[in-house]
């Protein structure tokens, strides 16, 4: 069985302490809480200090709690607003579809998909909730980029794998596929991340009109798509013209879903 690490736990005694009672506490004060020789303490809330989590009041020199546990409670907290507003309308896509819908937001130069919901049929399905996608060539990572400065940035700047044929890793025809997906609202991916594979998705937007995160449905090409014409249908950068293009009515589905979401986060646009 792997030991804990002594520092560590030491680390979060400390942060528990400063989090309950009193606003802000000396170093005699947390070292006689927790056990510890002044030190061993000083030197904890030094690197605590140094990454941002604690901070020292210039004055009295006592400790509180920093900005940087204040930004990843947000964070937290913004995901799992999102996963439960987005529940229901999740589900109902699922349902309307006939395909498995994801919910994903930007985690470390990826899509983190933070919900999954089954393809409403009988088949084995392995649920994806916490795998992370790429950004640069799965629908919902096409959609953050294009909305999201931090993910446009990171899609570009990031080693761009070529997974099939379809893949898209040219910086310039990237640009060109977020400018598309900025002007019709969705992202496609027809066979550019896995082979028989396409995908629609939307961006989730919240009361400040920022982008959050975005959901989609993944299903066969020959579900997703509709069977190609004679005349050619909506080719080129991530539009699937070997298929024919996407289904409307799913699109559609998608980005309903989209907007029932960001209305029920606050965004009034919609």
């Amino acid at each position: 069985m792997a030991r804990n690490i002594q520092s560590l736990e030491r680390a979060a005694a400390m942060l528990r302490l400063l989090a309950g009672g009193e606003r802000r506490l000396g170093l005699s004060d947390i070292a006689a809480s927790l056990g510890l020789a002044k030190g061993t303490a000083h030197g904890i809330l030094r690197t605590l200090q140094a990454e941002g989590f604690v901070e020292q009041d210039s004055a009295s020199g006592r400790y509180q709690l920093g900005a940087e546990l204040l930004r990843l409670g947000n964070s937290y907290l913004d995901v799992h607003e999102l996963r439960a507003r987005a529940l229901v309308w999740t589900d109902d896509l699922a349902r309307s579809s006939g395909e498995a819908v994801y919910l994903g937001v930007l985690h470390q130069q990826g899509v983190l998909i933070v919900h999954h919901v089954f393809r409403p049929d009988d088949s084995r399905q392995v649920l994806e909730v916490g795998a992370m996608h790429p950004l640069h060539s799965t629908a919902l990572g096409k959609v953050l980029s294009a909305y999201d400065p931090v993910a446009h940035s990171e899609a570009l700047e990031a080693e761009r794998k070529g997974f099939t044929a379809r893949t898209v890793c040219d910086p310039g025809e990237l640009e060109a596929v977020f400018d598309l997906t900025r002007a019709r609202g969705y992202a496609a991916d027809v066979e550019e991340t896995w082979e028989g594979v396409a995908s629609v998705a939307a961006p989730i937007h919240d009361r400040h009109r920022m982008p959050v995160g975005a959901v989609g449905i993944t299903g066969a090409v020959e579900r997703v798509c509709k069977a190609p014409s004679s005349d050619g249908d909506e080719a080129g950068a991530g539009g699937g013209a070997a298929s024919g293009g996407l289904r409307p009515e799913l699109i559609a589905a998608v980005r309903d879903c989209a907007r029932a979401v960001s209305r029920d986060l606050g965004a009034s646009r919609f």
